[in-house]
């Protein structure tokens, strides 16, 4: 990743575009905690995000001037993004798997009362990760996804990861 941060210590919030509500079809916004990097327009996102799709903590985006919260990926930090959504609050579950990916050096982003967002590095592993997921997110009390593995229009893998095993 490079380190062309000279603004490191100016934290911001974004909004960026979350999608459109289905019932009134308005857009939705997401504030995203970030740092302005040296290139106009280009931040680093300091935690991964709950609704926006397709990012995760530390990738660096460029955003698009002429229309409000569209963005583009500009470089990839490594960081997945885990989205678990509580049916009821289970501040036990969020305890304990905090936890967890704790010790896979992951951290806790965002914590609402019915959801929680990780941020972990993709080198720990897919399979680590989902072994994890599986033993700690039932189905029944909470279910989770990744939110920058997939495409959020077609749902194709993005592989944005092979590109970081390549370096």
């Amino acid at each position: 990743m490079t380190d062309n941060a000279p603004f490191a210590d100016q934290e911001t919030l974004l909004e960026l575009y979350a999608g459109t509500h289905p019932v009134n079809n308005q857009p939705i916004f997401e504030k995203v905690l970030a740092t302005p990097l040296q290139n106009r327009g280009d931040f680093r996102l300091l935690k991964s995000p709950l609704f926006v799709r397709g990012v995760a903590a530390l990738d660096s985006i460029n955003l698009n001037v002429d229309s409000h919260g569209r963005f583009i990926v500009v470089e990839r930090g490594g960081s997945l993004s885990i989205r678990v959504f509580l049916r009821e609050p289970n501040e036990a579950l969020e305890m304990q798997l905090t936890a967890e990916i704790e010790k896979l050096a992951g951290c806790l982003d965002i914590k609402t009362e019915r959801a929680l967002v990780y941020s972990i590095h993709f080198g720990v592993g897919f399979s680590s990760i989902e072994q994890l997921m599986g033993k700690w997110v039932n189905g029944e009390a909470a279910s989770w996804n990744y939110g920058n593995v997939y495409d959020p229009d077609s749902g194709e893998a993005l592989n944005w990861w092979q590109d970081l095993l390549k370096a």
